[in-house]
């Protein structure tokens, strides 16, 4: 026998609930179609609900090939766009349904502030993973004046060469969704590298929301025989999420959908919990726990 337990923390977070009921109901008020700049959540099964009910995902690019009408609407995602892409967009003619998280229009609001009041004078540092889209939304905010940094162990790498000087002053800020310790470890190692008269400022900007969530989630692994986690290949939460897990539960592993699982990682008697990233829908969450008990 084997018991199933579904993390009760996981599923979509905020800013991706509100981008996704945004484009649900465009799509049941006016039907046909409606273009998502980047793929509106990083799981394939919920994109594939999405697209078959008109969500169309298309890049940057080919805004000005795209098959369209007056005022054809564009959705952005939560994870935002550089200022660059809106400008882009309004002057093809396209009408924006901006689904930008809060979190992540504060923060780009912040990095425009501090550039602007860094005038040349020191660097933004933003802790995130390269080429992620709230990332480059991140880096549009200053002109492409921005330092980022993957890991503590990048940022040695980078003040040891000279890339990131510590003589200057310094404007840290994380992506929204880097793990909390990571993101400790890198401001810890710049405030005992900075210079005399440099100053370092750190900006508090991970989500909450996903900051306890790591809390939340390492006790969850902890308290299993064995963890399935779901997530899209492609997302950068889940990435940080199921290495969390696996840290804390070394019987843990990673599915994309049922169809992903394996009998022989189960045992009789085994506390199975499955879990997910933030941009993991609740209800494939349900399904990869039916489809274990199915399994017995």
């Amino acid at each position: 026998m084997i018991e199933v337990e579904i993390d009760a923390n996981s599923g979509f977070c905020g800013g991706v609930i509100r981008a996704i009921r945004a484009a649900e109901e465009h799509l049941s008020e006016y039907g046909g179609r409606l273009y998502s700049l980047g793929a509106i959540v990083h799981n394939e099964e919920e994109l594939a609900r999405l697209e078959a009910r008109g969500l169309v995902t298309v890049s940057a690019g080919c805004l000005p090939d795209l098959d369209r009408g007056p005022g054809e609407p564009l959705l952005i995602r939560a994870h935002g766009e550089p200022p660059e892409v809106y400008g882009r967009a309004s002057s093809l003619g396209y009408s924006i349904i901006d689904c930008t998280c809060p979190v992540v229009l504060r923060l780009q609001k912040d990095i425009r502030e501090a550039y602007a009041r860094l005038g040349g004078r020191g660097r933004i540092v933003i802790f995130g993973k390269e080429g992620h889209p709230e990332v480059l939304g991140l880096v549009g905010q200053a002109g492409g004046d921005v330092l980022v940094v993957q890991d503590p162990e990048q940022a040695v790498e980078l003040v040891g060469g000279g890339a990131l000087r510590t003589d200057r002053d310094i404007e840290l800020f994380s992506q929204t969704t880097m793990n909390p310790d990571g993101y400790a470890s890198l401001c810890a190692y710049l405030r005992g590298s900075m210079k005399p008269g440099a100053r370092l400022v750190v900006h508090d900007t991970i989500c909450r929301q996903v900051a306890s969530r790591h809390h939340d989630l390492a006790e969850f692994a902890r308290g299993h025989d064995a963890v399935v986690f779901v997530s899209g290949k492609e997302s950068s939460n889940g990435k940080v999420l199921f290495d969390l897990c696996l840290k804390e539960n070394p019987r843990t592993v990673h599915v994309q959908s049922e169809s992903d699982l394996r009998q022989g990682w189960f045992r009789s008697g085994d506390r199975v919990g499955v879990c997910g990233a933030t941009s993991t829908p609740k209800w494939l969450l349900e399904r990869v726990a039916a489809a274990i008990e199915n399994l017995q």
